[in-house]
């Protein structure tokens, strides 16, 4: 398993890539939220395409990450969620909410 991370693959695309748990949840909070006030675009995409294994702690990083863009006005959008997440997402009601 690679380690986790958040980077800007290219503008208005914010990748999410390797293991998403509570070891590596509090660091990508703050690196994501940092590239999201630093983005320009009017929407944003979160790819998480790379991601390997998820928690619940994926889906709440999922969640702060489209407030934070909501709050500086950007739309949001979730691509390439895996389906571990998804199926936690199901769990508690948010596969609308955040809908590939």
């Amino acid at each position: 398993m690679s380690e986790a991370g958040v980077s800007m693959a290219e503008p208005g695309v914010m990748r999410l890539a390797g293991v998403l748990d509570y070891r590596t949840g509090p660091a990508l909070r703050k690196q994501g939220k940092s590239l999201i006030d630093a983005s320009r675009e009017p929407h944003l995409v979160l790819d998480c395409s790379a991601v390997e294994k998820s928690s619940s702690v994926g889906l709440s990083l999922l969640l702060a990450f489209i407030r934070d863009g909501q709050a500086t006005g950007k739309a949001c959008e979730v691509r390439g969620m895996p389906d571990d997440m998804r199926e936690i997402a199901e769990v508690y009601d948010l596969d609308e909410v955040l809908a590939t």
